[in-house]
C-alpha cells in the first residue's frame, strides 16, 4: 500500500537539504521542454500577426492578457501602448524583464510557412508591409516563456517581477515614454532590469554578453548646405552647393579616423544627398541626412562640434557670408549606449553558464546598432541593466558561413529568421536561471 509524504516532511527535507544549483537546473530544463510546442505556436502567431511601431494595439492587448492568465497586476496604456505586469513574491529584489513588440515596414521573402503577409497604412499615410524583421515577435515569446518559468517555481525564489511589454523600440520612444508615464513611481523600482536582443551573428544556443557599453548611443542630424545657384554652364557665377557638400563630406570621414581617441568606437554615415532638379542647374542648396553612432556622451558632443566646425569652415572657405552658413539639425530624438551594469552582467553570466555550459556564454565586443533599452539606467533611480545577445543563427548554417564565407541575413533583413526551438529553450532557461540566482542572491 502507498502513502502520500506529509507536506511538512517535505519542508523540513527541503529545508535540511537545499537545492543545488543542478537541482534549479532540472528543474527549469522541465519546465521549459514541458512550453516548447505552445512557445512555437504564440511565436508564429505574432510573427503573422505584426504591428508597426506606435501601433501595437493587438500586440499590447496579448501582452496583456498572457500577463493577466500568469497571475500578474496588470496595467495597460502606459507610455501608449506600453503593458506592465507586477507579481509580487514574498520579500526580495525588484527585477524588471522587458521585451519590445513593434515590427518593420519589411516585405517579408523568408518563404516560410508563417511568414508575415500584413499591409497597413504607416504614420505618413502610404501602404506598407509589415515584418518582424529584428525578432521582437522572438522576444516576447521567451520573455513570457521565462515569465511562465518562474511562476511555476514561485516557490524557489522570494522578490518581485516587473514584466514591462515595450512598444516604439525602433523609433526609439518607447522607453522613455513608459518612463515619463511613471514606470518607476507607479510600480516598484526595480533593482535590475535585464532583456535579451537576438543575435544574427551567435548560433542558437548560445548566449552573448558585454560588460559595461554593449550597443552605440545614436543620433540622426540633418544638414542644408546653402549656396548660389545658377546655370550650368557658368559655375564661376554660382557657389555650388553639390561641390561643396561634397568638400563637407570627404572632411567628415576625418571626424573618426584623426580627431576621435582610436580606442573609443565611433561611426559618422551620410546617408542621404539630395540636391538640385536638372542637368544644367547648379541649385541653391543641398540637404544631407546623417546617422552618428558612439558609445559615451563626451564622444556624442565631440562629433556634433566637428560637423558644426567643419561644415562652417568650408562654406566660409567657399566665399559664403555668415547667414549662409549650413544649417545643422539634431532633432530631440536621442538614443543614449546601452550601458551594461558590469557587477550584473558579471552575476547573470555566471548563472547562464552554470546551465548552458561555460562554452556556450560567449563574450562578445560591443556592437554600432542601437536599442532604447539604455534608457532605463539613465533615471534618477540609477537601475542596473543588463542586455544580452541571445543566439539565433541555425548551428548548420552558422557553421556553413564561416566555413564558405557566405553571409547570414540581418537584423532588418527580409529574410532574417531565428531558429526557434533552440533558440528559445537556450533563451528561456539561462534567463530563468540568472533570474532565480538573483532573487535567492539576499
Amino acid at each position: 500500500m502507498k502513502t502520500k509524504t506529509p507536506v511538512v516532511l517535505i519542508m523540513l527535507i527541503c529545508l535540511v537539504f537545499p537545492l543545488t544549483g543542478q537541482d534549479f537546473n532540472e528543474l527549469i530544463s522541465k519546465e521549459v521542454s514541458g512550453s516548447v510546442e505552445a512557445a512555437g505556436l504564440m511565436y508564429r502567431e505574432l510573427h503573422q500577426n505584426p504591428e508597426l511601431s506606435l501601433q501595437e494595439f493587438k500586440t499590447a492587448a496579448r501582452m496583456a492578457r498572457l500577463l493577466d492568465d500568469l497571475g500578474f497586476e496588470v496595467t495597460t496604456g502606459v507610455g501608449g501602448n506600453g503593458v506592465v505586469g507586477v507579481l509580487r513574491n514574498g520579500t526580495g529584489p525588484v527585477i524588471m524583464l522587458r521585451t519590445d513588440m513593434d515590427a518593420l515596414p519589411v516585405k517579408e521573402t523568408t518563404g516560410l510557412p508563417w511568414a508575415s503577409k500584413v499591409t497597413v497604412t504607416d504614420s505618413q499615410g502610404l501602404e506598407t508591409p509589415v515584418m518582424h524583421a529584428c525578432g521582437h515577435d522572438f522576444h516576447m515569446t521567451v520573455w513570457h516563456g521565462t515569465l511562465s518559468t518562474l511562476v511555476s517555481l514561485r516557490n524557489r525564489w522570494h522578490g518581485t517581477i516587473i514584466a514591462v511589454a515595450q512598444p516604439a523600440e525602433e523609433v526609439s520612444g518607447g522607453s522613455e515614454q513608459m518612463i515619463k508615464d511613471g514606470l518607476y513611481s507607479r510600480f516598484p523600482v526595480p533593482d535590475y532590469a535585464l532583456c535579451y536582443h537576438v543575435s544574427p551573428d551567435l548560433p542558437a544556443g548560445t548566449t552573448g554578453y558585454c560588460p559595461g557599453p554593449i550597443f552605440a548611443g545614436v543620433k540622426s542630424v540633418d544638414i542644408k548646405v546653402f549656396g548660389i545657384g545658377g546655370h550650368g554652364a557658368m559655375p564661376h557665377k554660382t557657389i555650388d552647393p553639390i561641390v561643396l557638400s561634397a568638400k563637407i563630406i570627404l572632411d567628415y570621414q576625418t571626424i573618426v579616423s584623426r580627431e576621435i581617441n582610436p580606442v573609443s568606437p565611433a561611426v559618422v554615415t551620410v546617408g542621404s544627398i539630395h540636391g538640385g532638379t536638372k542637368h544644367n542647374i547648379i541649385p541653391g542648396e543641398v540637404d544631407m541626412k546623417l546617422t552618428i553612432r558612439f558609445f559615451t556622451d563626451d564622444v556624442y558632443r565631440q562629433i556634433i562640434s566637428a560637423l558644426r566646425r567643419i561644415a562652417n569652415g568650408q562654406a566660409v572657405a567657399a566665399g559664403l557670408k555668415e547667414e549662409m552658413m549650413p544649417l545643422i539639425t539634431t532633432g530631440s530624438e536621442y538614443t543614449p549606449p546601452v550601458e551594461n551594469d558590469p557587477e550584473l552582467v558579471s552575476l547573470a553570466s555566471a548563472s547562464m553558464a552554470s546551465v548552458l555550459g561555460k562554452e556556450n556564454v560567449i563574450r562578445v565586443d560591443p556592437s554600432t546598432v542601437a536599442e532604447d533599452f539604455g534608457k532605463y539606467g539613465r533615471t534618477p533611480e540609477k537601475v542596473k541593466i543588463a542586455l544580452f545577445w541571445l543566439g539565433g543563427v541555425n548551428r548548420t548554417k552558422y557553421f556553413e558561413s564561416i566555413e564558405k564565407g557566405t553571409m547570414l541575413p540581418a537584423l532588418h533583413s527580409s529574410n532574417f529568421a531565428p531558429d526557434f526551438e533552440p533558440a528559445y529553450t537556450t533563451g528561456v532557461t539561462a534567463m530563468s536561471r540568472a533570474m532565480m540566482d538573483l532573487f535567492n542572491s539576499k
